[in-house]
């Protein structure tokens, strides 16, 4: 029988919550990659059995049963220990890896400096994800010691480029809502964040 530590995934994680007293963290304290990470691992995903296998029962959720070869949808927490147990797998338009990291970066970089291209949906969450994938998964040849070190590499570049661009765009009159329609949830928080700080600081040091 499949088992599953469900408890985890009922309540939010553990880095959203006052653990030393053991109560969920109010929503206000939440960061915004906090609260993005949490709405994208309870977010539906799509998936492909491996095999035949019958419901699995948790506390107020039934999954199943698989038929080998269909696709189903289920939340990505449960998704996440399906494909841990072999049952099924994510579908690979759905997957990042190094080629798409590549491609990511390079359509960044040939944007000019005060613009921001359209990254996939859920993109923060999906790379941390298949960075930790990538950092847990043993690393017996050279290839993947290789692959793990570049997707990581690749994805500082990234990173490094669009916060670049954010701190840029902050410091430039407020942007319209179509403007800033390419950055992520968590970076329209930053920039509405730099945006105020260097508009109250430039107020200041013009006062008299």
């Amino acid at each position: 029988m499949l088992f599953f530590d469900y408890t985890f995934y009922i309540l939010p994680p553990p880095s959203f919550r006052r653990l030393e007293e053991g109560k969920e963290l109010p929503s206000r304290y939440k960061t915004p990659v906090q609260t993005a990470d949490f709405k994208f691992t309870n977010k539906p995903v799509k998936v492909t059995a491996n095999r035949n296998e019958e419901k699995i029962e948790l506390a107020g959720l039934d999954v199943g049963p698989f038929e080998e070869g269909r696709e189903y949808e289920v939340r990505f927490w449960v998704a996440r220990e399906l494909e841990r147990a072999g049952i099924v797998r994510f579908r690979e338009e759905d997957m990042i890896d190094v080629v798409k990291l590549h491609k990511i970066r390079w359509k960044e970089k040939v944007q000019p400096t005060n613009k921001v291209s359209s990254l996939p949906a859920e993109f923060y969450p999906r790379l941390r994800r298949y960075l930790s994938y990538l950092q847990e998964a043993p690393n017996n040849t050279s290839e993947k010691l290789k692959n793990r070190e570049k997707s990581t590499s690749i994805s500082q570049d990234i990173v490094n480029c669009r916060v670049k661009k954010i701190v840029s765009l902050a410091s430039s009159p407020p942007l319209t809502a179509q403007t800033l329609q390419n950055l992520t949830p968590e970076e329209r928080s930053l920039y509405h964040c730099l945006h105020g700080i260097i508009n109250d600081w430039r107020a200041a040091i013009l006062k008299f």
